[in-house]
């Protein structure tokens, strides 16, 4: 078994899309619109689905809002440099909400971002954790 990928909905395929490529780096591995159900998936991910876990962005056509509730946290993400990336997001035109540094509680080099739904992305320091 391994993991496959995870699946949030988003409200503007588009933004997400350049969120997910060009501010972070992955690639669209693929895109499928569903014509009779009104939805479109695309995959994105940093390698090809057969090697890696990937994300599913679906959008729903017409819908504009979701209630995210209160369960999901975060997908996380191992960089090289966390400071650096965070530096480069921000240039990107890419939000920030907690600039890189060391956990309250341990060492480990973290900084949080955030998507155009608001779903957060932590960004973790490669050989912190």
């Amino acid at each position: 078994m391994r993991v496959l990928h995870t699946m949030i909905r988003v409200t503007d395929l588009e933004k997400s899309l350049n969120f997910y490529t060009n501010i972070l780096g992955m690639k669209l591995l693929r895109r499928h619109e569903y014509p009779d159900g009104k939805f479109t998936l695309a995959f994105v991910g940093f390698g090809d689905e057969k090697d890696h876990a990937v994300i599913e962005l679906t959008y729903n056509w017409g819908v504009t809002t979701y209630d995210k509730g209160n369960a999901f946290g975060h997908v996380a993400i191992e960089v090289e440099d966390a400071y650096k990336t965070c530096e480069l997001i921000k240039a990107k035109g890419g939000k920030v909400i907690r600039e890189a540094g060391a956990m309250q509680h341990g060492s480990t080099v973290i900084a949080f971002i955030e998507d155009p739904d608001g779903y957060k992305v932590e960004l973790i320091q490669a050989g912190t954790f």
